[in-house]
């Protein structure tokens, strides 16, 4: 990373808290911090990822405002993510997306409805806009299969492809696998830490959301949206089995496993995006970066879309409004599809990466 304001604020604020060790215990950051007697900017942009922003450090800081040395690790840390999503963002030239995420999200989702309703009312016969499909391959009388499938495949390939090499610059700068690393055990740790959360209980007792009293709402929202995630996935690759090997077209029935798969999935979205935005509005702005909160907020509106959407058309999939409901879902997925690398979801991968890397350190060194 290059050197800025935001990561010599952040430098500042990690050497003292070097040199104090008061939070030692907290988290990986911390277990990490003290193996270093200097910091680089990239070293800066690693610990800042490998944060999960809980905030006890901030409550338990004897430096943090209104102290002279203003030491605010969660702050400073969320404005260096900001830089490395941008810093290491690829093409480089897309990088300006950052800077005004939740119009880019606005724009694309609104784009992208429009682009799906407009080829689906071109795609009917005369006369057919907006009646009820019923029966096999009712999805696929309104969107042809293979236009719909392509289009989904080549905007999800596409931003995995950019998310890659993205992260991969990352990890590069961070240093990578050390030499003197095991892959296998460390890779097993860093998965674990991906699955359970664990650095969202900070101390051990959850997150400081609102004030110095404790609270395991953010985790619970991370794991209730993320699986949800999952088990949306879960949903599109088993219809696609059923599609492409056993020929088995949707829409499938209520009881299905393609349906319960997606109607839990989507609430469980629905669920932890809901909770986001709650813990969002209620939070302590002070452990937080000022700024304009759009990024956030947007991306959480988009997955609610996502979510919601794909329920409803669920739930009025046999009625003359199946095919306005499609268009609106597959435009709210295919956006969400296409902004994946430059909005604020690219942070788990970033984190995963941090977390990889922290998982080799300790175990090379002994640390774990």
């Amino acid at each position: 990373m290059c050197c800025s304001e935001a990561v010599d604020i952040a430098r500042r604020a990690i050497e003292i808290c070097n040199a104090c060790r008061y939070c030692d215990g907290y988290c990986a950051v911390f277990q990490v911090m003290k193996l270093r007697r200097s910091f680089s900017d990239a070293d800066v942009g690693y610990l800042a990822n490998l944060c999960h922003s809980c905030r006890n450090c901030y409550y338990a800081c004897q430096y943090a405002p209104p102290h002279e040395f203003a030491v605010n690790v969660p702050a400073s840390f969320s404005r260096v993510r900001a830089e490395t999503y941008q810093h290491y963002a690829w093409p480089r030239s897309l990088a300006f997306l950052f800077r005004r995420n939740g119009v880019f999200v606005a724009l694309t989702v609104a784009a992208a409805i429009a682009l799906v309703l407009i080829s689906v009312i071109a795609l009917q016969m005369p006369g057919r806009n907006f009646e009820p499909y019923l029966g096999s391959e009712a999805f696929y009388a309104v969107v042809p299969k293979s236009i719909m499938t392509f289009v989904a495949i080549g905007a999800l390939g596409l931003s995995l492809i950019v998310l890659t090499v993205s992260v991969g610059r990352f990890w590069r700068d961070i240093g990578g696998r050390p030499a003197d690393a095991e892959i296998s055990g460390a890779l097993w740790s860093a998965i674990g830490d991906v699955l359970t959360l664990r650095n969202l209980a900070g101390g051990g007792h959850g997150c400081n959301d609102r004030s110095e009293s404790f609270s395991r709402a953010r985790r619970y929202c991370h794991h209730v949206m993320f699986y949800g995630l999952l088990l949306c996935a879960a949903a599109t690759a088993v219809a696609g089995f059923y599609d492409h090997v056993l020929h088995w077209p949707s829409p499938y029935p209520l009881s299905s496993l393609p349906v319960l798969l997606g109607a839990a999935g989507g609430s469980a979205m629905i669920f932890g995006a809901g909770g986001f935005v709650l813990i969002k509005m209620r939070g302590d702005p002070d452990p937080q970066a000022q700024g304009p909160g759009e990024p956030d907020y947007t991306i959480l509106a988009l997955l609610l879309m996502v979510a919601g959407s794909g329920l409803v058309l669920l739930a009025f999939r046999e009625t003359a409004a199946m095919s306005l409901l499609l268009a609106v879902h597959l435009g709210a997925v295919l956006s969400l599809f296409a902004i994946l690398p430059f909005s604020r979801l690219v942070h788990g991968c970033y984190r995963a990466a941090a977390l990889l890397r922290a998982a080799m350190e300790l175990k090379g060194r002994g640390g774990q």
